[in-house]
């Protein structure tokens, strides 16, 4: 899948003068729309929490003409993530929350071109992710029953 660098790049650069704010939003939208959720961030300092979010966000954005980097960077992401209690189902709520705050924060500037091309970044990123978390048989078992 080819992502639209240029789109992904501009709108990202509209959003990170209010960074810290943007993270915040992401995560009352998280926990507000998945309140299952929450849990998984009991014991998280989430001022480090949302500051990691922007630094993903700025690695992933940063790097879309260098996929050797992006590859190996979220493959990593997503075995840590594995470590935090992260399931495969988690990750449309994740992105379903991101492209919520997008669209929040880029007001008109949330065209269809740049929804589709955030929600084909998020696709590459989810992908990259799930493929460097190695998760036990039984836990992949219960994801296909659910």
């Amino acid at each position: 899948m080819a992502l639209n660098v240029e789109i992904l790049q501009e709108s990202f650069a509209r959003i990170k003068p209010s960074a810290a704010e943007f993270a915040h939003s992401f995560y009352d939208n998280l926990f507000a729309d998945y309140p299952q959720a929450q849990p998984l961030f009991v014991d998280t300092n989430m001022a480090e929490q949302r500051m990691h979010l922007v630094k993903a966000l700025a690695l992933v954005v940063e790097n879309l003409r260098r996929p050797d980097v992006l590859s190996e960077s979220l493959q990593g992401l997503g075995a840590r993530h594995v470590n935090y209690g992260i399931l495969p189902e988690h990750y449309p709520m994740v992105g379903g929350s991101l492209l919520k705050t997008f669209e929040s924060y880029l007001g008109a500037e949330w065209t269809p071109e740049v929804r589709q091309a955030w929600v084909d970044a998020y696709a590459a990123i989810t992908e990259l992710m799930l493929e460097g978390a190695h998760y036990p048989e039984e836990i992949l078992k219960l994801g296909e029953n659910s």
